[in-house]
């Protein structure tokens, strides 16, 4: 019997980064390279350059425009705190916020597996049209499809929306300056823990709700007392963390935090733990970052405690001119270590 030697051999394993994995949604590090070695090339002729905001600022008829897309895969599609059309109105009205815009126009389109039922797809429409009216934005145009059982997971819901940016406002992830403070408008963790306490089955003490909310009335608070913001970010996928690496990586600045005043609540520490979890990884939709220059902190710290929003606002941490690119934290027993971005895929399918 002749044996072929190619058939005793292993076969190659696929390399890294050849496919795309869950972890390429993370909002992290794998996120990161997607959009910076395979997207961001690929669409380098059609796409101005520059560091990547929550949306993007155009100049039409003398007007600056805020304009954003996003898609929402949420699973479940309700959740302690929201549902996916809530969610998705929020989430991209923040992101035209995060740019100093109030918004104007909102478009809301479904991909819908067959067999979702209508009761709940009226429900989640009625629920994304809330959302819009309390923010004052409008739902002005959309589109449905219906795909096959099993294609779609129930209900994908993509936005995209328009707001006008006030003379004088220009937050840019690259304008971070060694000096400047940085400001949290409350405590982290409670969406991603939401999520994963219906998917898990989990119970605590407290129920713990989604933070999913406008930010519109916050970010407007904050810019009549500092119209010169130099960053806004909403930290979703990847957290807190990444967010501020982002920031700190365009802007070519280090930051360092002070542990004790990131508020993480008891419930969600306690569930991060258990899950060997780090809060500053776990995704939010309803708080926001803002980097001010160190003498209006103050002022802007109270703006955001003006509103429901920013109840909990509070400056956790300042941007140096060492490490470049790095975020440190000093941990509660005088250490200090560094904040990295979220490798991997910690919890999927969360916004």
């Amino acid at each position: 019997m002749t044996i072929d030697a190619e058939s005793l051999a292993c076969p190659v394993p696929i390399p890294e980064g050849a496919r795309v994995i869950l972890g390429h949604g993370s909002g992290g590090q794998l996120s990161n390279a997607l959009m910076r070695d395979v997207i961001g090339p690929s669409i380098a002729a059609a796409a101005p350059g520059g560091p990547l905001n929550d949306a993007a600022v155009v100049d039409v008829a003398g007007a600056r425009l805020a304009f954003t897309t996003d898609s929402f895969v949420v699973s479940p599609l309700r959740f302690p705190g929201g549902d996916i059309g809530e969610l998705a109105v929020n989430g991209t009205i923040n992101d035209l916020a995060m740019m100093g815009a109030q918004p104007l126009a909102l478009s809301l389109a479904f991909v819908i597996e067959e067999g979702l039922p209508l009761e709940e797809l009226s429900l989640i429409a009625a629920s994304a049209a809330r959302a819009a009216a309390a923010a004052g934005a409008q739902i002005v145009t959309g589109d449905t499809k219906v795909v096959g059982r099993g294609a779609a997971d129930r209900l994908f819901v993509n936005t995209a929306g328009i707001g006008l940016v006030p003379d004088g406002v220009a937050p840019a992830a690259d304008r971070a300056r060694p000096g400047d403070a940085v400001i949290l408008s409350g405590p982290i963790g409670l969406h991603g823990v939401a999520i994963m306490s219906v998917r898990e089955g989990l119970e605590f003490e407290v129920e713990i709700a989604s933070d999913t909310q406008s930010l519109g009335a916050l970010v407007a608070a904050v810019l009549a007392v500092e119209p010169d913001v130099r960053v806004l970010r909403d930290p979703t996928r990847g957290g807190l963390s990444s967010a501020l690496n982002e920031i700190a990586e365009a802007s070519g600045v280090g930051m360092v935090l002070d542990e004790a005043t990131v508020p993480v609540p008891e419930p969600v520490r306690a569930a991060c733990e258990m899950l060997g979890l780090d809060p500053f990884h776990v995704a939010n939709e309803g708080k926001c970052v803002a980097i001010v220059p160190a003498e209006s902190a103050d002022a802007v710290v109270a703006a955001m405690r003006s509103v429901p929003e920013g109840e909990g606002a509070v400056r956790i941490g300042t941007v140096v001119r060492e490490h470049p690119g790095m975020v440190t934290i000093r941990t509660i027993v005088g250490s200090e270590r560094i904040v990295d971005m979220l490798v991997g895929e910690q919890l999927p399918r969360i916004c």
